[in-house]
Protein backbone atom coordinates (compact mmCIF):
# COMPACT_ATOMS: atom_id res chain seq x y z
CA UNK A 1 0.00 0.00 0.00
CA UNK A 2 1.30 3.42 -0.93
CA UNK A 3 1.62 6.19 1.57
CA UNK A 4 -1.30 8.08 0.21
CA UNK A 5 -4.78 7.56 1.67
CA UNK A 6 -7.32 6.61 -0.96
CA UNK A 7 -10.78 8.21 -0.74
CA UNK A 8 -13.64 6.09 -2.03
CA UNK A 9 -15.84 7.81 -4.61
CA UNK A 10 -19.53 7.95 -3.66
CA UNK A 11 -21.80 5.47 -5.31
CA UNK A 12 -24.44 6.54 -7.80
CA UNK A 13 -27.17 5.58 -5.33
CA UNK A 14 -25.87 7.98 -2.70
CA UNK A 15 -24.97 10.76 -5.05
CA UNK A 16 -27.15 13.87 -4.95
CA UNK A 17 -28.99 14.70 -8.17
CA UNK A 18 -27.23 17.21 -10.30
CA UNK A 19 -30.19 19.54 -10.10
CA UNK A 20 -29.92 19.62 -6.30
CA UNK A 21 -26.38 20.99 -6.59
CA UNK A 22 -27.35 23.70 -9.04
CA UNK A 23 -27.51 27.23 -7.68
CA UNK A 24 -30.89 28.86 -7.11
CA UNK A 25 -31.72 32.01 -9.01
CA UNK A 26 -34.98 33.71 -7.89
CA UNK A 27 -36.67 30.50 -6.83
CA UNK A 28 -35.65 28.40 -9.90
CA UNK A 29 -32.83 25.94 -10.46
CA UNK A 30 -30.51 26.62 -13.33
CA UNK A 31 -30.73 23.99 -15.95
CA UNK A 32 -34.34 22.95 -15.25
CA UNK A 33 -37.02 23.64 -17.82
CA UNK A 34 -39.76 24.47 -15.27
CA UNK A 35 -39.81 27.32 -12.78
CA UNK A 36 -42.18 28.86 -10.30
CA UNK A 37 -44.49 31.52 -11.63
CA UNK A 38 -46.14 34.44 -9.81
CA UNK A 39 -49.72 33.77 -8.60
CA UNK A 40 -52.49 34.98 -10.81
CA UNK A 41 -53.94 38.35 -9.89
CA UNK A 42 -57.26 38.09 -8.04
CA UNK A 43 -59.90 39.97 -9.96
CA UNK A 44 -63.20 41.34 -8.71
CA UNK A 45 -64.91 44.50 -7.50
CA UNK A 46 -62.55 47.30 -6.67
CA UNK A 47 -63.72 49.64 -3.92
CA UNK A 48 -62.91 53.25 -4.72
CA UNK A 49 -64.14 55.13 -1.63
CA UNK A 50 -63.42 58.68 -2.76
CA UNK A 51 -65.35 58.16 -5.99
CA UNK A 52 -68.25 56.17 -4.55
CA UNK A 53 -68.82 58.44 -1.56
CA UNK A 54 -69.56 61.47 -3.72
CA UNK A 55 -73.29 60.69 -3.99
CA UNK A 56 -73.69 60.32 -0.23
CA UNK A 57 -71.61 63.44 0.33
CA UNK A 58 -73.90 65.39 -1.98
CA UNK A 59 -76.96 64.13 -0.05
CA UNK A 60 -75.45 65.22 3.26
CA UNK A 61 -74.53 68.59 1.81
CA UNK A 62 -78.08 69.36 0.69
CA UNK A 63 -79.80 68.03 3.85
CA UNK A 64 -81.83 70.69 5.62
CA UNK A 65 -81.28 69.91 9.32
CA UNK A 66 -84.39 71.88 10.25
CA UNK A 67 -86.55 69.35 8.37
CA UNK A 68 -84.58 66.14 7.87
CA UNK A 69 -82.23 63.97 9.91
CA UNK A 70 -78.56 63.55 9.03
CA UNK A 71 -78.73 59.95 10.31
CA UNK A 72 -81.48 58.78 7.98
CA UNK A 73 -80.20 56.05 5.68
CA UNK A 74 -82.33 53.55 3.79
CA UNK A 75 -85.28 54.15 6.13
CA UNK A 76 -88.54 53.90 4.19
CA UNK A 77 -91.41 56.29 5.09
CA UNK A 78 -93.77 53.32 5.50
CA UNK A 79 -91.44 51.87 8.16
CA UNK A 80 -91.42 55.22 9.93
CA UNK A 81 -95.23 55.39 9.92
CA UNK A 82 -95.57 51.78 11.12
CA UNK A 83 -93.29 52.46 14.09
CA UNK A 84 -95.43 55.44 15.10
CA UNK A 85 -98.53 53.24 14.93
CA UNK A 86 -96.89 50.65 17.19
CA UNK A 87 -95.90 53.36 19.68
CA UNK A 88 -99.59 54.23 19.90
CA UNK A 89 -100.52 50.55 20.41
CA UNK A 90 -98.07 50.22 23.29
CA UNK A 91 -99.37 53.36 25.00
CA UNK A 92 -103.00 52.28 24.65
CA UNK A 93 -102.29 48.90 26.25
CA UNK A 94 -100.32 50.64 28.97
CA UNK A 95 -103.34 52.87 29.65
CA UNK A 96 -105.64 49.84 29.99
CA UNK A 97 -103.23 48.19 32.43
CA UNK A 98 -103.02 51.39 34.46
CA UNK A 99 -106.80 51.38 34.74
CA UNK A 100 -106.68 47.76 35.93
CA UNK A 101 -104.08 48.75 38.52
CA UNK A 102 -106.38 51.47 39.86
CA UNK A 103 -109.34 49.05 39.99
CA UNK A 104 -107.61 46.32 41.99
CA UNK A 105 -106.01 48.89 44.30
CA UNK A 106 -109.46 49.97 45.59
CA UNK A 107 -110.24 49.18 49.22
CA UNK A 108 -113.50 47.42 48.25
CA UNK A 109 -111.64 45.18 45.79
CA UNK A 110 -108.55 44.61 47.91
CA UNK A 111 -106.26 42.55 45.67
CA UNK A 112 -102.86 44.27 46.00
CA UNK A 113 -101.04 41.52 44.14
CA UNK A 114 -103.21 42.00 41.07
CA UNK A 115 -102.82 45.78 41.40
CA UNK A 116 -99.04 45.52 41.46
CA UNK A 117 -99.02 43.06 38.57
CA UNK A 118 -100.94 45.41 36.29
CA UNK A 119 -98.93 48.42 37.43
CA UNK A 120 -95.75 46.64 36.32
CA UNK A 121 -97.48 45.64 33.09
CA UNK A 122 -98.36 49.26 32.40
CA UNK A 123 -94.75 50.32 32.99
CA UNK A 124 -93.47 47.56 30.72
CA UNK A 125 -95.69 48.66 27.83
CA UNK A 126 -94.50 52.24 28.24
CA UNK A 127 -90.92 50.96 28.19
CA UNK A 128 -91.65 49.26 24.86
CA UNK A 129 -93.09 52.51 23.52
CA UNK A 130 -89.96 54.38 24.61
CA UNK A 131 -87.74 51.76 22.93
CA UNK A 132 -89.62 52.35 19.70
CA UNK A 133 -89.31 56.11 20.10
CA UNK A 134 -85.55 55.84 20.64
CA UNK A 135 -85.25 53.56 17.61
CA UNK A 136 -87.29 55.97 15.48
CA UNK A 137 -84.91 58.78 16.36
CA UNK A 138 -81.85 56.60 15.81
CA UNK A 139 -82.96 55.79 12.27
CA UNK A 140 -83.70 59.42 11.48
CA UNK A 141 -87.49 59.24 11.65
CA UNK A 142 -89.88 61.57 13.45
CA UNK A 143 -91.97 60.43 16.41
CA UNK A 144 -95.61 61.43 16.04
CA UNK A 145 -97.83 60.81 19.04
CA UNK A 146 -101.47 59.93 18.46
CA UNK A 147 -104.50 60.03 20.74
CA UNK A 148 -105.09 57.38 23.41
CA UNK A 149 -108.55 55.85 23.91
CA UNK A 150 -109.92 56.13 27.44
CA UNK A 151 -110.22 52.63 28.98
CA UNK A 152 -113.12 51.37 31.06
CA UNK A 153 -112.88 51.73 34.82
CA UNK A 154 -114.96 48.72 35.99
CA UNK A 155 -113.86 45.11 35.56
CA UNK A 156 -116.45 43.16 37.53
CA UNK A 157 -117.89 40.10 35.81
CA UNK A 158 -120.90 38.24 37.19
CA UNK A 159 -119.82 34.76 36.03
CA UNK A 160 -116.02 34.91 35.96
CA UNK A 161 -115.27 37.36 38.74
CA UNK A 162 -113.00 40.38 38.43
CA UNK A 163 -109.62 38.58 38.66
CA UNK A 164 -110.24 35.98 35.94
CA UNK A 165 -111.96 38.50 33.67
CA UNK A 166 -109.06 40.95 34.01
CA UNK A 167 -106.45 38.26 33.32
CA UNK A 168 -108.33 36.99 30.26
CA UNK A 169 -108.49 40.58 29.03
CA UNK A 170 -104.74 40.87 29.58
CA UNK A 171 -104.11 37.67 27.60
CA UNK A 172 -106.20 38.97 24.72
CA UNK A 173 -104.29 42.28 24.78
CA UNK A 174 -100.91 40.53 24.74
CA UNK A 175 -101.94 38.34 21.80
CA UNK A 176 -103.23 41.39 19.93
CA UNK A 177 -99.95 43.18 20.57
CA UNK A 178 -98.06 40.17 19.22
CA UNK A 179 -100.04 40.37 15.98
CA UNK A 180 -99.35 44.10 15.75
CA UNK A 181 -95.62 43.47 16.16
CA UNK A 182 -95.72 40.86 13.42
CA UNK A 183 -97.39 43.37 11.13
CA UNK A 184 -94.64 45.85 11.96
CA UNK A 185 -92.08 43.15 11.14
CA UNK A 186 -93.82 42.51 7.81
CA UNK A 187 -93.49 46.18 6.85
CA UNK A 188 -89.76 46.13 7.62
CA UNK A 189 -89.33 42.89 5.67
CA UNK A 190 -91.27 44.31 2.72
CA UNK A 191 -88.69 47.09 2.39
CA UNK A 192 -85.69 44.79 3.01
CA UNK A 193 -84.81 46.61 6.22
CA UNK A 194 -82.76 43.87 7.89
CA UNK A 195 -81.70 46.07 10.80
CA UNK A 196 -85.29 46.95 11.67
CA UNK A 197 -86.43 43.30 11.53
CA UNK A 198 -83.53 42.39 13.82
CA UNK A 199 -84.58 45.09 16.29
CA UNK A 200 -88.20 43.91 16.35
CA UNK A 201 -87.22 40.28 16.80
CA UNK A 202 -84.61 40.86 19.49
CA UNK A 203 -86.15 43.70 21.49
CA UNK A 204 -89.92 43.15 21.19
CA UNK A 205 -91.15 39.84 19.80
CA UNK A 206 -89.11 37.69 22.18
CA UNK A 207 -90.48 39.48 25.26
CA UNK A 208 -93.99 39.31 23.83
CA UNK A 209 -94.14 35.53 23.43
CA UNK A 210 -92.72 35.12 26.94
CA UNK A 211 -95.39 37.44 28.39
CA UNK A 212 -98.14 35.51 26.60
CA UNK A 213 -96.94 32.26 28.19
CA UNK A 214 -97.00 33.78 31.69
CA UNK A 215 -100.49 35.30 31.34
CA UNK A 216 -101.86 32.08 29.81
CA UNK A 217 -100.71 30.17 32.90
CA UNK A 218 -102.38 32.73 35.17
CA UNK A 219 -105.66 32.33 33.27
CA UNK A 220 -105.49 28.55 33.73
CA UNK A 221 -104.80 28.89 37.45
CA UNK A 222 -107.63 31.37 38.02
CA UNK A 223 -110.07 29.16 36.15
CA UNK A 224 -109.08 26.32 38.44
CA UNK A 225 -109.46 28.20 41.75
CA UNK A 226 -112.83 29.83 40.99
CA UNK A 227 -114.07 33.15 42.33
CA UNK A 228 -113.81 32.69 46.07
CA UNK A 229 -111.03 31.91 48.51
CA UNK A 230 -108.73 30.71 45.73
CA UNK A 231 -108.46 34.21 44.28
CA UNK A 232 -107.16 35.45 47.63
CA UNK A 233 -104.35 32.87 47.59
CA UNK A 234 -103.59 33.60 43.94
CA UNK A 235 -103.21 37.28 44.85
CA UNK A 236 -100.81 36.34 47.66
CA UNK A 237 -98.71 34.49 45.09
CA UNK A 238 -98.49 37.63 42.94
CA UNK A 239 -97.42 39.65 45.98
CA UNK A 240 -94.52 37.29 46.54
Amino acid sequence: MNAFTLHQQPSLANARPASARLPRIHGSRVGKLTCRTAPEKITGMVFEPFNEVQLELANVDKTDEAVFSFARNGFHPECEAAINEQINVEYNISYVYHSLYAFFDRDNVGLPGMAEYFKKGSEEERTHAEKLMAYQNMRGGRVKMEGIVAPVAEFNHADKGDALYAMELSLAMEKLNFQKLRQLHDVADKHNDAQMTDFIEGELLQDQVEDIKVVAEYVSQLRRVGKGHGVYHFDLKLQN
